[in-house]
This record gives C-alpha cells, sequence and structure tokens, in this order.
C-alpha cells in the first residue's frame, strides 16, 4: 500500500537554454577560491567577478535588450582581486564590492558602487544602505550614505557557508521532498538568484537561477507547466521599499519590510526590466483565506482536497493579485504566407531622417524611397505580389532628397512628398500602377524657407495639409488651391513630430526645446497649451489616444533611453500624468494607434521587436501585452484600414513590414476559442476613416466632420456575446467514483498492470539503439525518461 502527498513543484521543469546564442558570453568568470560570493543578481543587474587584473567586476543585464542579446561591461573597482559583492534589496544600481586593498571608491556613471576593504559584505534586509563588513579583524556595520562605520569597535565573528539544494519542505508531514535537478556539463564558478520580482509570471517561473562558468553566464528558469497565472505559486514576497533607514536601525527600530504583490512587468531596456510595484501590507492570518488544491493543478488523488475556487472567485484573486488585465495581453503577431510577400527589393534607402516613417502604405500599395540620386521613390501594387525583376523599376523623381511623404488617406493614388529643398510635391499614381517614371508633379507647395521635417494630412477634411519645417513653423495647407492657409508658430527649436487630434480640431506637437504643445488653428497662431515633454533630445512623436483626451509621447529621456509618456489633453502644464521605460536605442518608436481597442503598437526603425499596449484613461494607463519578434530588424510598419483584417481569425490589425529586400503583411491576432463566433467585444463598430467627412474650405470656415460607422461583422457569423451559454462540466472526478464498484482484488491487479505497463521492461533495449547518428543528450534524455523513481511513477498512474 503507497501513500504518498506530493509537492505542488513535483514537476517543476528546468529551461537551461541548451543553444549558447542563449547565454551571456565574453564572460571571464574569476577562477580563485574565495569565501564571498562570485556572483550576484538585483531585478535589473547581474554583477560578477572577473580574471582582469585591477579587481574588476562585470555587468550585465538580468534580461536580453530588445535584439536578444546581452551587453556585458566591465568597471574597476579595486586594485586587488573582488572577494565578494552584494546589491542593495532597495537599489538595483546600488552594488558593494570588496577587496583586500584597503580602498573605497564611487563609480557613478552607469551605477553607484561602494568598495571596501574586506572578505564578505552583506546588505540589511530591512534597513537602507546599511551594510555589513566582515574581515578577519571583526565585523563591521555601515552607512553607506555616509561612508562611515556606526559600530565603534571589531566584533571577531566566524562565517559559516552552506549548500542549498531545490527542495520544498511540507511543513505538515515534516519532510523533505526532493522536487527536481538540473545537470549541466560546464563547470561551475557560482551562482546566484535572480530576486522574486524580475521572475516571469507570464510562464509560471517560480526561481531562475544563473550559474557562473569559465566563460558563460547560464540562465537556468525554473516553471511550473501550467497554462495561466496560478496565484498558489505567487504568495507576497518581499517588496522594493525599505522599512527603515540606516540610523533607525541603529536607534533601535525593527521593522519588517512590507510585502509587494507579483508585479506586472513593463518594457525594460539594457539596464534591466523595471517593476511598477503594488506596496500591501503584510496579511494576517484573519484576512488570508485558505490555500486549496484543484484537480487541475495537482496530481493524485483528489479525495481530501479543499473545494476548488470557481473561475470568477479565480479571477479576482488573479486580478487582486496584478491589477487590470488587458483582453490583449495574449496578441500574437504573424508575418503571413510567402505568397503575399513582395520580394527582390534592391537598392532601398535606409537613412531617411528621423521625422519620416520609413516608408508609407494604404490599402493599395506601398511607396518605398530608393537610395538613387534625385529623391526617387518606387510604387508597389499590394495585389501583385511575388518576386521583383532585377531590372530598372518606374519610379518617381523628385529631383531633390526626400524629406518624408505620405499617401492621402482619402486619395489612394495620391501621394505627397516633401523634400529638401523646402517644396511639397504633389503626384498622381495612375491606375493599376506605376508603368512609367514620373518626372512632373500634380502641383508643387511653396512657402516654407527651410527644410521640412514632417507632413500630416487632416483626418477629416479632404485635401487639408499640415507640415513643419526647420524654419521653426507649421503650415496648414489647401491641396485644392495649392495655397498656405495658415501659419503657426512658438517653437524654440527642432519640431520632432505633429499630430491631428481625432475630431480634426486641434492640432499637438513635440519639440526638441522639451515641450509639448497644443494648436487649434482656426482660432490662433499661437499655442494654447504647452507643458514639459520628454527631456532627451534625440527625437519623438505624438499621437492621440483614448478619444482625445490624452497625448502620448514617444521620446527618450535624461539618459537617452527611450521612453513613453502620457500627457492630459486637458493639462499639459501638469506634466505627464504616466510613464513607461522601452529599452535603448537610438531609433524613436513609432507609435500606431488602434481607436476600436485602445491598442498601442510601436516600433523603431532598424529594430527587431515591437511593442503592444492597451492604453487606459485611468491608471495603470498602460497596460503591457504580448511583443511580436522578427527574425531581422526591419525598417518599420505601416497599418492598414481595418477593412483589411480578417474578422474571423480575430486579426485586429493589419500591417506591411519594410525589410531589407521584402514588403510583407502582418497580422496581429487575439487568441480565442469561440472562432465560429464574431468576437463583438474586440470588433466594435468602426469609423470609416479612409472617406472624407468635409472639405478643407468648410473647416477653414468653422464646421466640423464626422466619420460614419460600419460594423465588420460578416453576415453568416453570429456575435459571441449572443452565442448560448455552455452549462459548466467537471473535467476530474475523484478516483472513488472510478473504483468504488471494484472489488480489491481488482483494484490490486488494475494497479499492479498500469504500473508495469508505465515501467517497461528496464531489461528491453532502448529505442535509440537501432537508429544511427542520434545525437549523446538524446541518450541521456531517453534515460532519465525511462528510468523513472517508482513513486513517481506509482503517483502519475494514480
Amino acid at each position: 500500500h503507497y501513500d504518498f502527498d506530493f509537492s505542488k513543484f513535483h514537476v517543476l521543469e528546468q529551461y537551461c537554454c541548451v543553444s549558447v546564442q542563449g547565454w551571456i558570453a565574453s564572460v571571464r568568470g574569476g577562477s580563485f577560491s574565495s569565501q564571498g560570493k562570485h556572483i550576484t543578481s538585483s531585478c535589473s543587474l547581474v554583477a560578477f567577478n572577473t580574471d582582469q587584473a585591477g579587481g574588476m567586476v562585470g555587468l550585465t543585464s538580468v534580461n536580453p535588450a530588445s535584439d536578444g542579446k546581452w551587453t556585458v561591461t566591465q568597471i574597476s573597482c579595486h586594485a586587488d582581486l573582488v572577494t565578494d559583492l552584494d546589491f542593495s534589496p532597495f537599489d538595483d544600481y546600488l552594488l558593494a564590492t570588496c577587496s583586500a586593498d584597503e580602498t573605497v571608491s564611487h563609480d557613478k556613471p552607469v551605477i553607484v558602487c561602494v568598495c571596501v576593504w574586506s572578505p564578505l559584505v552583506l546588505f540589511h534586509p530591512a534597513a537602507s544602505e546599511l551594510l555589513a563588513v566582515a574581515s578577519v579583524r571583526g565585523l563591521q556595520v555601515w552607512d553607506v550614505t555616509r561612508d562611515t562605520a556606526l559600530t565603534g569597535k571589531h566584533t571577531p565573528v566566524c562565517a559559516r557557508f552552506s549548500v542549498v539544494f531545490s527542495y520544498f519542505i511540507l511543513t505538515d508531514l515534516s519532510l523533505l521532498l526532493s522536487v527536481s535537478h538540473c545537470l549541466t556539463d560546464l563547470s561551475t564558478r557560482g551562482t546566484a538568484l535572480v530576486p522574486k520580482l524580475a521572475l516571469d509570471v507570464s510562464c509560471c517561473e517560480v526561481l531562475r537561477l544563473l550559474q557562473l562558468t569559465d566563460n558563460f553566464i547560464v540562465p537556468i528558469s525554473y516553471q511550473v507547466p501550467r497554462k495561466d497565472f496560478h496565484a498558489d505559486l505567487y504568495p507576497d514576497t518581499v517588496g522594493h521599499t525599505p522599512a527603515m533607514t540606516a540610523e533607525d536601525w541603529w536607534k533601535g527600530e525593527n521593522k519588517q519590510v512590507l510585502s509587494s504583490q507579483r508585479a506586472r512587468r513593463s518594457v525594460g531596456g539594457t539596464r534591466g526590466e523595471q517593476f511598477t510595484l503594488q506596496n500591501s501590507p503584510l496579511s494576517t492570518p484573519s484576512s488570508s483565506a485558505a490555500p486549496s488544491r484543484s484537480p487541475s493543478s495537482t496530481s493524485g488523488l483528489s479525495s481530501g482536497f479543499l473545494p476548488s475556487p470557481s473561475p470568477s472567485q479565480s479571477s479576482r484573486a488573479i486580478q487582486n493579485m496584478l491589477g487590470p488585465s488587458s483582453k490583449f495581453r495574449h496578441i500574437q503577431g504573424a508575418v503571413l504566407h510567402r505568397d503575399t510577400h513582395i520580394t527582390n527589393l534592391r537598392g532601398l534607402h535606409l537613412t531617411t531622417p528621423g521625422e519620416c516613417d520609413g516608408f508609407c502604405a494604404n490599402g493599395q500599395r506601398v511607396a518605398v524611397p530608393l537610395a538613387i540620386a534625385g529623391g526617387q521613390i518606387a510604387v508597389f501594387e499590394l495585389s501583385q505580389p511575388g518576386k521583383l525583376p532585377d531590372t530598372a523599376l518606374p519610379t518617381i523623381q523628385n529631383s531633390v532628397n526626400v524629406a518624408d511623404f505620405c499617401w492621402d488617406p482619402f486619395d489612394t493614388h495620391k501621394l505627397v512628398v516633401a523634400g529638401d529643398d523646402a517644396k511639397i510635391r504633389v503626384w498622381q499614381i495612375p491606375k493599376g500602377g506605376l508603368t512609367e517614371t514620373l518626372t512632373e508633379p500634380e502641383c508643387v507647395l511653396r512657402g516654407h524657407t527651410e527644410k521640412i521635417y514632417s507632413i500630416k494630412f487632416h483626418p477629416h477634411a479632404s485635401g487639408l495639409l499640415a507640415s513643419s519645417s526647420y524654419d521653426l513653423t507649421v503650415r496648414l495647407w489647401n491641396l485644392g488651391t495649392g495655397e498656405e492657409v495658415k501659419r503657426l508658430s512658438g517653437h524654440q527649436d527642432q519640431i520632432f513630430g505633429i499630430a491631428w487630434s481625432p475630431d480634426g480640431k486641434l492640432l499637438a506637437t513635440v519639440c526638441k526645446d522639451g515641450k509639448v504643445r497644443l494648436y487649434d488653428p482656426r482660432k490662433s497662431t499661437l499655442p494654447i497649451q504647452e507643458g514639459p515633454g520628454p527631456e532627451g533630445h534625440r527625437g519623438a512623436r505624438v499621437v492621440w489616444v483614448c478619444d482625445g483626451k490624452y497625448l502620448l509621447v514617444s521620446g527618450f529621456d535624461s539618459r537617452s533611453e527611450r521612453q513613453l509618456y502620457l500627457f492630459s489633453a486637458e493639462s499639459l502644464a501638469s506634466g505627464s500624468v504616466a510613464s513607461v521605460p522601452a529599452d535603448v536605442s537610438p531609433s524613436t518608436l513609432i507609435p500606431f494607434y488602434d481607436p476600436d481597442t485602445s491598442v498601442l503598437i510601436l516600433t523603431g526603425k532598424g529594430d527587431t521587436r515591437v511593442y503592444t499596449y492597451e492604453i487606459l484613461p485611468e491608471a495603470p494607463y498602460f497596460m503591457e501585452c504580448s511583443s511580436f519578434h522578427s527574425s531581422e530588424p526591419h525598417k518599420g510598419l505601416c497599418f492598414l484600414p481595418k477593412t483589411e483584417c480578417d474578422v474571423r481569425d480575430v486579426e485586429v490589425a493589419r500591417a506591411i513590414r519594410l525589410g531589407k529586400s521584402t514588403i510583407e503583411p502582418v497580422a496581429f491576432r487575439v487568441p480565442r476559442v469561440k472562432k465560429e463566433f464574431f468576437q463583438d467585444d474586440v470588433f466594435p463598430e468602426t469609423a470609416v476613416w479612409w472617406e472624407a467627412s468635409l472639405t478643407a474650405a468648410a473647416w477653414l470656415s468653422g464646421s466640423n466632420g464626422q466619420h460614419r460607422k460600419i460594423s465588420l461583422q460578416p453576415k453568416d457569423m453570429t456575435p459571441v456575446s449572443e452565442a448560448p451559454k455552455e452549462v459548466p462540466v467537471r473535467k476530474y472526478l475523484p478516483s472513488s467514483v472510478y473504483l468504488e464498484e471494484k472489488t480489491d482484488e481488482q483494484k490490486k491487479e488494475e494497479l499492479l498492470s498500469a504500473m508495469v505497463a508505465k515501467l517497461g521492461n528496464r531489461e528491453d533495449p532502448l529505442p535509440q539503439a537501432s537508429c544511427e547518428g542520434v545525437d549523446e543528450d538524446e541518450w541521456v534524455s531517453e534515460e532519465l525518461t525511462t528510468h523513472t523513481h517508482t513513486p513517481r511513477m506509482i503517483h502519475d498512474t494514480l
């Protein structure tokens, strides 16, 4: 008779990246022996000692950059080898190192490094910037903000060290159950645990170990194989805010650090992932519910288990743990079939100005700049995919370098091009596409005195165009008459971006002078509002979100790291109401906002990652969704009208991606189970923004337009909101249901048969014995799988 209880981590899986490409390279782990740590980690950074002379410490980020790679740097901390190092639990960028060189130094460009003379260092777990320093001469406690020791004497200490294995304790049975182990072929110089707040809860990661070897840092992730977030795996963990100061501790106070609910991840960069923490007091026994174990999350007999929570209770528990959750959090981007691609593009112009999107597309065709003298632009028909000929293509010749260009939203044949000569040229593409080179534009707009930055069409009025220029003005043009109709001023430096409000009444700008401005062009040539914008000066973009209530600005912070800012359109002077970090990259993130879903999609020129957020009009404002990664850097994305989306496949956005030599459609889909129904919760009626609602003259005279709306629901599909409700069926029943009508002998016979079938005959040769060319890894994997310990097999059988 077997009677076992199993940890919920008994099927804990290790994901040790077997590909060297997933390891952190350019590492020279220290080969000397010391009493301290060789590697340590904060939520953002990893520090490790090296064999480099001069007390060098290696630094890298916990997570890779947008290109999937790690950048390893080194800083000099001591004149001798580093013997121990420790990150502050409350500051990801405060690192303490020690050696025997009797030096103290600070290195602030990348990280604040507190260097002391001692074999061992350790930060206090509750008091801010309180550091314990141990040596053969005694123990000292330091306040690193003052560089002075708080203790007045040396106290001899004896350090004990132990090896901790991966075990989980069953407190009710006072047993240790070994749940898993991980074998590696590399010599280990040291290991470090990544803090809990840096784990990826979306894949049920409960532990991440960093193995320091001679030449690599190998990330090893421990994950519980479950599909969704499970609160029982993530109890409240120690927060990121200190409970007291060093002085408070020295005066005799003892406080605990407030617990922090599992953090929702925001976009991180080379400095590591950033976190938005939700601090809460420690749970009290009276307020915490008894844990329950459901058949869906554990294996074995279900008798004796507490009732599992209902779906609504589980949803509320997860929502309380993580805050609001986006219905688009699992949005998936995918490049469509090669049959839809345009290939063999040659001679692309890859260095367009930062204010230009790089290329533009509408529902019928795409315009791409070429690296040919004379500002030439090629136009390709999306209805004619395939490989382009090697011969020369017909183009549009502008005779000057192209600064920016865009399609008329209300005329798929009209392309407007701004040039370095301060002129705007309007081109008319023949039906069926370009068959010969065009050299004469339909008309030329003259007025700017210097090079033009960018151009934007009005969202409602036909033939109304806005342009910004190096002459620090924004001008409005009536394409019907070819005349300048408005001139806006007030900028003190380069204008990075312009955007019309959804109703077409206002115009927003973001400028290099650090200001975000709002204009009402029909009432004043000066801004009606302005406020502080991004601190960085490398570039920025602006777009209206949340029905025109907010302005979203994509720019850079003071450290030149990419950042997203949200401003209230009613109060720019108050500054941003929210912001999230992205990563470090020289290119500006170009935003696309879908007003139907409030989904924001961003990417930059030369990027391989496409960020996705759902934007909310209230806290937390930004809800990060899944990112889309391309196999190679792209020039950018251009999004098509909503009517191009395949609603049957729950496609909420369709974009055109420009690669180095290809044009590829990309579909952004929301995974849903009941695809036979029209998902009306993600497909509300959409505005027909590709049809003008008034003329430029009517808008200038004071009129305002509004787009009509249409439903995307196919006639043969029923809305999911009207789908019949399914009666919930219990999928897992207690084993007693199946065994209650059988005799004891029958139960024994079935149990033994199942055990024999599961374990197999160990004398039989392994399946790969008859195969040729089998890797050694496969032999080991098969043996481990076949020769598993008996209790586990009995448990799985039951």
